[in-house]
């Protein structure tokens, strides 16, 4: 068990490391470019994978490698960190939500459209958006500040830690109603819902993609220059489309196993709680900058040497 344990922290101390570099390379990459956006949403998403893979590692070193008594300070510091995890987590998430619906709102009656924008493509307007985002999860993220674990912590890895792997942290016998009432709502608002957002928005782009492929235009129909100018931003944003399709099922992979691991196990009960969580939650802000960095062609030698 304790080799399972330290294999499972190696991999996912890997991965975040890749996830580290990903993000990196991604933030500079959208940098490189003028701002649009989707470069914005994809910018806040990367910001928002690196801000939680540095926190949740530091949390996670604090929950594994310190045997220290708890104390008010401590307490609150520890604290601070799950709230700082979250805010990543949550951000992230909701981020991602706001790349799937953007994507299908561009491809939707795209042709109908032509070179019309929507209002997502309104810089100004996507700054504002993405500030809603980040303050949405700035409030969903506080009440870690006034739940109080609660329960039996001699079966939790490391219990000698000041900080607890789960800030919903209780027995399933004895869990106080307010510990419940955030827990499933945190799960239900910030999981569940963007969960099913993501797969509703992938299903109907999926739909559009299949449409536009039985849509053939005459090859007389346009000039060569204009239907080449045309083919090529069709393929562009086509081969765009891919990798956020390619990030959503990522996504509701990542997020479905989430859930599943919190509304089945306890961390009470389940000895590598902490070690399962970390691995879950940094898989998708490891793995997606580079799903997406390749698949807009963000992710090019041009970009990264850029100056």
């Amino acid at each position: 068990m304790v080799s399972f344990s330290a294999n499972l922290l190696e991999i996912t101390m890997f991965i975040s490391c890749l996830g580290f570099l990903g993000n990196v390379f991604l933030i500079v990459s959208i940098l490189q470019t003028q701002l649009k956006s989707f470069d914005l949403f994809l910018l806040g998403l990367a910001v928002a994978n690196l801000e939680e893979i540095i926190i949740v590692n530091i949390y996670d070193i604090i929950i594994h490698w310190t045997s220290t008594t708890t104390t008010a300070t401590g307490t609150l510091a520890c604290n601070f960190l799950k709230f700082l995890t979250v805010f990543g987590e949550i951000s992230s998430i909701l981020f991602t939500v706001l790349i799937s619906i953007f994507r299908y709102q561009k491809l939707r009656d795209a042709s109908k459209r032509v070179n019309l924008s929507i209002f997502l493509d309104s810089v100004r307007l996507a700054w504002m958006v993405s500030g809603v985002c980040v303050m949405l999860s700035f409030l969903l993220s506080v009440p870690i500040f006034v739940i109080s674990p609660h329960g039996h912590t001699a079966n939790i890895t490391r219990n000698s830690s000041v900080c607890r792997p789960d800030f919903f942290q209780c027995t399933q016998n004895d869990c106080p109603t307010l510990n419940q009432f955030f827990k499933y709502l945190f799960l239900l608002v910030c999981n569940l819902l963007p969960l099913i957002i993501v797969t509703v928005t992938g299903i109907l782009i999926i739909r559009v993609l299949m449409k536009q492929r039985r849509k053939v235009q005459p090859a007389g129909s346009v000039s060569g220059s204009s239907h080449f100018s045309r083919k090529s931003t069709h393929m562009k944003l086509q081969r765009s489309t891919i990798a956020v399709l390619a990030a959503m099922g990522l996504f509701q992979v990542n997020w479905t196993l989430y859930l599943i691991f919190h509304l089945t196990l306890s961390p009470i009960e389940f000895p590598f709680w902490a070690e399962m969580e970390l691995f879950i939650s940094t898989s998708y802000a490891s793995i997606s900058p580079y799903v997406y960095g390749i698949g807009t062609n963000l992710f090019t030698l041009k970009n990264l040497t850029k100056k």
